[in-house]
């Protein structure tokens, strides 16, 4: 947000996500996540006082002017009614931003998202243009910068720029008084990343299968392997014209050839059975699970 001026900005390669949410919302209300903007030096956070109640504020950099300030999330109202003798309204709620608008320049601006236009809503008064604000919707290069600093358990690998999903229900199994959970996925590489729009959730049945096969075979070994340190672990995963297998490991390095042959009985087919149905080329991708201790 700037005087006069607000921008949301769209990466290309978010637009499967934007019409997922996009389809999902109720036609009168479109609201979004944003992410933090590294460039603004403020952002809005919302403050709660001690009577339990909430207020806006905006940080900033101390001695330095406010010229850019971030907001954690938008929403679109479609309620504004045409005789109100607003063109659109603007207000800051909470830590985000709020725009009312009219039925009809909602229904023009899902149209613009659909197509990956760029949409931009006078708000004010209808009568005074001088005193007018302006929104603008604006389409942007792919956005890359995700996942940094993070490292893959098998070898160390940086994770930075691959995009990753995070499983809230994913496989999970107990033994010895230890449960094995599935909790992210990083994809690596796919055929079709190239043109910006794949689909993470093309590949979600392998990932499931893969997951459960990986858990139900390590569960003999919970106990074992959070002695060793090893609580956190990943599991690679390649499926390629000229390669098909399967790397696992903790603290960037493999797994002992102890747990291996459990692994290669329960993973080696399921990895086989879905380099067989999958038809978009070669898929990599990352599972992480976490061993934790079981709470009575």
């Amino acid at each position: 947000m700037e005087v006069r001026k607000t921008c949301i900005k769209i990466p290309s390669n978010r637009y499967n996500e934007l019409m997922k949410a996009m389809n999902k919302s109720n036609e009168h209300v479109l609201a979004m996540g944003a992410c933090f903007n590294e460039r603004a030096d403020s952002h809005l956070v919302c403050v709660q006082n001690d009577d339990g109640n909430y207020q806006t504020q905006a940080i900033s950099i101390h001695h330095q002017p406010r010229k850019v300030t971030g907001a954690s999330f938008f929403v679109f109202s479609g309620a504004l009614k045409a005789s109100s003798g607003y063109l659109a309204k603007t207000s800051i709620v909470e830590d985000g931003v709020m725009v009312q608008i009219t039925a009809e320049m909602m229904e023009a601006l899902r149209q613009a998202l659909r197509e990956m236009k760029d949409f931009s809503i006078a708000c004010g008064k209808a009568d005074q243009e001088e005193n007018q604000e302006h929104v603008h919707i604006q389409w942007v290069d792919d956005d890359h910068n995700v996942n940094k600093g993070v490292i893959s358990p098998v070898d160390g690998k940086s994770m930075e720029s691959f995009t990753s999903v995070k499983i809230f229900h994913g496989s999970e199994y107990k033994a010895n008084g230890k449960v094995i959970r599935w909790t992210e996925v990083f994809f690596l590489r796919s055929e079709d990343q190239t043109n910006g729009l794949s689909d993470p959730a093309d590949h979600s049945r392998l990932a499931e299968n893969v997951a459960r096969a990986f858990c139900v075979a390590l569960c003999p070994h919970l106990k074992l392997l959070k002695e060793d340190g090893m609580a956190k672990l990943g599991l690679r995963v390649t499926l390629d014209s000229d390669q098909v297998g399967y790397l696992a490991g903790s603290n960037g390095q493999p797994l002992l050839p102890q747990y291996l042959s459990d692994l290669d009985s329960a993973l080696i087919p399921v990895i086989h059975s879905g380099a067989c149905q999958l038809s978009e080329g070669p898929v990599e991708m990352e599972l992480i699970f976490y061993i934790l201790e079981i709470i009575s």
